[in-house]
């Protein structure tokens, strides 16, 4: 018994020992050396976005030329309007890269310049019609062959293969954007070719609201979302007496969306798309007050204003952080205008706009 506790003294003041040597080593209180910083891509250009933009023939091309644009990034989708995506431009036009990713704005930044080598991707056009009486361009974008076939190009989602193609070159101050008129506003069959504002970001002032709103329904989430069985749209062609259906908020979250639907507001909305009904109404499906199988998700608004005599849609994604903000009445009633900033695209030929942020609409009181 002796023994054993003249052995546990010695490993108590052996750990006595160890703990007063480690309580006084030397502190490090040098710094440890920083990281190596990643260096800018040392790349040129061989091809405009413009020029880009001309090859697309109407269908998807998957490029095999060794073809490489350079821009600097025009968007950020911190505050949630732009999804998956980004948009650069150089002094010929701007184009959408499709990335698949969200938090782009963490490893993209604003004015950062970035090399795109474009052998290997797709170039294809989103929202062409060629219809002769509503027909127009859409826009390019760059990205993957779509499997599905329901789209001309897919994103790049696979990091390794967006590491093959997108490279960053040097940071710099935000792009400017560029105030143009209404006469410098691209016509439904322009492209970059010969309208070098598509795609950039611009700015546009004294537009007037034009009392007119747009979103897309659809009746059951599980059915082809492409039929007119399965689509209302909440638009003055729909139901005339009511051209706004009624929204006064630049886009409508989820929550905003269902409080809408199920206030009955929308209940004369015809079912159906473009000029095909099929005698149905949104009412026809209120159920018990819940309207049964609707999709209530967050949608993309468009509201409709007015430059001189031409219309711009102001288009803002129901997951955007100001969704649910209110335009000011003085807006709606056309006592003010708005001046805006972001990004001009088209859409079947019509004029689209797409901002950054609440920042970029100013009210003119």
């Amino acid at each position: 018994m002796k023994k054993l506790f003249i052995i546990s003294a010695a490993l108590l003041l052996l750990a006595s020992c160890t703990s007063l040597k480690e309580e006084f080593q030397p502190v490090f209180t040098g710094k440890y050396k920083e990281p190596d910083k990643a260096q800018p891509a040392q790349m040129s250009a061989n091809t405009t976005i413009a020029e880009l933009a001309a090859m697309y023939n109407g269908k998807p091309w998957d490029i095999d030329k060794n073809i490489i644009i350079a821009g600097k990034v025009s968007t950020t989708d911190k505050p949630g309007n732009f999804y998956k995506s980004l948009y650069i431009q150089d002094e010929t036009g701007g184009i959408e890269l499709k990335f698949g990713r969200n938090g782009l704005y963490n490893d993209y930044l604003p004015g950062q310049t970035l090399y795109v080598k474009c052998k290997g991707l797709t170039l294809g056009m989103y929202g062409f019609s060629s219809s002769a009486s509503y027909g127009g361009n859409g826009m390019v974008q760059l990205g993957f062959t779509d499997p599905s076939g329901e789209y001309e190009t897919s994103y790049l989602e696979n990091p390794l293969l967006i590491d093959q193609h997108i490279f960053k070159g040097e940071t710099g101050t935000e792009v400017a954007s560029e105030v143009i008129t209404e006469s410098q506003l691209p016509g439904k069959n322009d492209t970059q070719k010969n309208n070098r504002y598509i795609g950039k970001l611009v700015t546009l002032k004294g537009l007037k609201y034009a009392n007119e709103a747009f979103v897309l329904l659809y009746i059951n989430s599980n059915w082809d979302k492409k039929s007119p069985q399965n689509r209302v749209f909440l638009s003055p062609s729909n139901v005339a007496s009511d051209p706004t259906a009624g929204i006064t908020t630049w886009a409508m979250s989820k929550a905003k969306m269902t409080e809408y639907l199920t206030s009955g507001r929308w209940d004369a909305f015809r079912v159906g798309s473009g000029n095909t009904y099929t005698g149905e109404t949104v009412g026809d499906f209120k159920g018990e007050g819940s309207y049964p199988g609707f999709e209530k998700a967050a949608y993309s608004v468009s509201q409709y204003f007015k430059m001189g005599s031409k219309e711009i849609q102001i288009r803002t994604s129901g997951y955007c952080k100001f969704s649910d903000v209110e335009i000011p009445e003085s807006v709606l009633s056309g006592k003010s205008t708005i001046d805006v900033t972001g990004i001009l695209t088209l859409y079947q030929g019509n004029i689209q706009f797409t901002v950054n942020s609440i920042d970029d609409i100013v009210i003119n009181d």
